[in-house]
């Protein structure tokens, strides 16, 4: 409908500008030259000569200008409006020339301008004025209409643009603001409600998540307890049994109860970790906690270390105790053997220096060993999930230490960086 109305207001504009051309061109007259009224006129100044300065009427009868001068080409007389600048202009004018004469004799002349390239001038002047004004008026009427194209159809589709791109990068909060009278109102319109029904699919499927993750991680917590009870109680069972078969049961129910603890741990640090809910609260400790915490994984009495230099350190004594659990677990499952852990102060930080004296990494698999889920080569029949350094490194450095590792000659080492209070 708007572009109809604007190729029937551009094809008026044209019809007017062709009319009014037309009128310009048709009142544009050339005046015609009439030798009867010349002839008057030359007889009356011919008849006048010598007095012709005092006669003030010879020009009525004549429309165009004229001047009329003497033999030495000086103006005797001529019209308000003309000006007169030689025989020879006058000729190339193509100006008419009438000789004057007394007893046969010349004495001047009478000369009537030929206006006719004035007109024309004029009337160049005049159409191309015309024409410059229309073309300024479509023009203005043209911008005006490719604005309100902009503000209609070509700024609602930016508007949708970005939009998509929001939805494209999944922020389905910001909501498409669109004037719903325009013609892509409707369009537009179920745009924003498919974004509303992704932001409510979305949550939805978040909270479901979360709850089967919740659950998964109470149920972890949950089972732990009587896990550990079991430990306890074979622990006992092993120092006051004296039947060798009976010791051999009790063996195989602690290493499995022990297995189900680890593998119920990782689960349980894999669904918290996931759910961003590994809180940490860093506090100052004394480094006496850390005898505490090896000593409380040293099942099997194979871990030897120096004493701990007394300092104050920066940590969170559980996530610290599960990084200690992980890295010991992980040596005794893999490498077997006993352990040996050294500490020093060093540069703001005391490190805890684990090796144990089994066949170590391959070298290329060391820096993906923090990796989630990654498990090295060395691993076949043995249980895991390959999440204990990534949870170590994850709890070491949101509580201003560091972890490394690296592998020795004789064995494997991991060392923690604990910050100083």
């Amino acid at each position: 409908m708007k572009i109809k109305l604007l190729g029937v207001m551009i094809l008026i504009i044209f019809c007017i500008g062709i009319s009014v051309s037309i009128i310009i061109i048709n009142n544009k007259t050339i005046p015609k030259v009439n030798l009867v009224d010349i002839n008057d006129v030359s007889k009356l100044a011919e008849k006048n000569w010598g007095q012709i300065r005092d006669i003030t009427f010879l020009h009525r009868d004549i429309e165009q200008p004229f001047s009329i001068i003497d033999k030495g080409e000086n103006i005797i007389y001529q019209t308000p409006s003309n000006y007169f600048n030689g025989v020879n202009e006058a000729i190339k004018n193509k100006d008419t020339i009438v000789d004057l004469k007394q007893n046969n004799e010349i004495v001047g002349k009478l000369i009537i301008h030929n206006n006719e390239q004035e007109v024309i001038q004029q009337l160049k002047s005049e159409l191309i004025t015309f024409i410059v004004l229309m073309f300024v008026l479509l023009l203005t009427i043209s911008l005006v209409y490719v604005a309100y194209i902009y503000k209609v159809l070509l700024k609602p589709f930016q508007h949708l643009q970005v939009f998509a791109a929001n939805v494209a990068n999944g922020h389905l909060d910001f909501p498409l603001h669109m004037d719903k009278n325009n013609y892509f109102g409707a369009f537009t319109e179920s745009f924003d409600i498919m974004r509303e029904e992704l932001a409510t699919a979305r949550h939805k499927e978040y909270e479901a998540n979360r709850s089967k993750k919740e659950l998964v991680a109470t149920l972890s917590h949950d089972i732990k307890t009587p896990v550990a009870s079991i430990k306890a109680i074979s622990e006992l069972m092993l120092v006051q049994a004296n039947d060798e078969k009976i010791l051999k049961h009790v063996n195989t129910i602690y290493s499995k109860a022990d297995q189900i603890n680890l593998l119920v741990t990782d689960m349980f640090h894999s669904t918290l970790e996931e759910l961003q809910q590994l809180n940490l609260t860093i506090t100052e400790q004394s480094s006496e906690v850390l005898v505490t915490m090896i000593e409380d994984v040293n099942y099997h009495h194979k871990i030897q270390y120096d004493p701990i230099p007394q300092c104050i350190i920066l940590t969170d004594a559980i996530r610290m105790q599960q990084v200690i659990d992980n890295i010991i677990s992980n040596s005794y499952k893999y490498a077997g053997t006993s352990i040996s852990i050294q500490s020093q102060i060093n540069e703001g930080y005391l490190e805890l220096h684990i090796h144990d004296f089994g066949p170590g990494m391959r070298e290329e698999e060391l820096p993906l060993l923090y990796n989630k889920y990654y498990r090295g080569t060395n691993v076949a029949g043995k249980n895991g999930s390959g999440l204990g350094l990534y949870i170590s490194k994850y709890f070491i450095e949101n509580t201003l230490g560091q972890i490394d590792c690296y592998n020795r000659k004789d064995g494997f080492t991991v060392i923690l960086k604990i910050k100083l209070a």
